[in-house]
């Protein structure tokens, strides 16, 4: 007698690397993180919080989903802008899929129109790849708004698929996950099971430094901050059972006033920023550390080549 055959086992499991764009400050790194489960990836109010493409691993039964979180694609004005542009660019054209996010709280507009059209000119060359257009911070808009929100998405570009999500409560993000899901190829996990990001230790760390000094900050610091990890040593002399990690920490900014604001009166800000910064690292690495943070002036290293190499970019 035949067995009748079960759908789901039957169904190939799935994997491959899905990116999120869209302009500065969409949402697209608390969605990265909600969709892992875990925060892989720095958040901030502040544009320009991602400077570099990180990925969070979304392990499931059915598939292995590798969330891309990259710098918000904006029109630049300034050498770092034009290479962080390019490393959007470069990330597009290897993913299997693409979620558009366009935050529900904001009218569509001309960042949003950019990023359609780069997304069009993509998609007329030799691989077309689907695109989602994933209408983010739906939580703290009412349904009406989110309707013509919907409706503003729909005609701005051919979406494979409009979802509306809220990283904050959960709403949909589930239902996200299956979409992109159903978007990619067949295949072999491409990560260890558990492991929930491939980002060099060194690359949080700094990240993680940053975040904290973003928070508060005024508007124009954000694009003028870069962050160097310039040495991770263990202490020597401790006890074998009670190691300590000596992390040296770079802080540039363009101008000394910039410093002044990272330092603050008597160096209160910069305190609070190591304290803050201290428990990310230690939750990291899963072991004490001592941090050590120094500001230092680059004199326009947004626009320098040489010192953007320096730095990283």
């Amino acid at each position: 007698m035949t067995q009748p055959t079960n759908p789901a086992a039957a169904a190939p499991f799935r994997s491959g690397f899905a990116c999120l764009v869209g302009r500065p400050n969409a949402g697209k790194s608390t969605l990265t993180n909600a969709l892992v489960g875990e925060k892989v990836a720095i958040t901030s109010s502040k544009p320009q919080t991602t400077r570099h493409t990180i990925r969070g691993i979304v392990h499931r039964a059915d598939a292995q989903l590798v969330m891309v979180d990259t710098p918000g694609l904006h029109r630049p004005r300034t050498l770092l802008g034009e290479r962080l542009n390019d490393l959007v660019r470069d990330t597009l054209l290897e993913v299997d899929v693409i979620g558009f996010c366009l935050p529900a709280d904001q009218k569509v507009g001309p960042g949003d129109r950019f990023i359609a059209a780069e997304l069009a000119e993509l998609r007329r060359g030799r691989r077309r790849t689907p695109v989602v257009a994933v209408v983010t911070k739906a939580d703290i808009v009412d349904r009406g708004r989110l309707t013509e929100h919907l409706v503003e998405v729909s005609q701005l570009l051919e979406a494979d698929d409009i979802v509306p999500v809220s990283a904050v409560d959960g709403f949909q993000v589930d239902v996200l996950a299956d979409v992109l899901v159903s978007h990619l190829p067949p295949g072999p996990a491409l990560y260890p099971a558990g492991e929930l990001t491939d980002e060099p230790e060194r690359v949080m760390i700094a990240e993680l430094v940053r975040e904290a000094v973003l928070e508060g900050v005024r508007d124009e610091l954000p694009h003028s901050l870069a962050v160097l990890v310039d040495e991770i040593e263990l202490r020597e002399g401790r006890a074998e059972n009670d190691p300590l990690l000596d992390v040296r920490v770079l802080l540039y900014v363009e101008r000394d006033s910039q410093k002044a604001i990272v330092i603050g009166k008597g160096g209160t800000r910069l305190r609070d920023v190591g304290i803050q910064a201290r428990q990310g690292i230690q939750a990291l690495l899963g072991q004490k550390i001592h941090l050590d943070l120094r500001v230092k002036v680059a004199k326009d290293w947004q626009r320098d080549p040489k010192q953007l190499h320096r730095l990283g970019f």
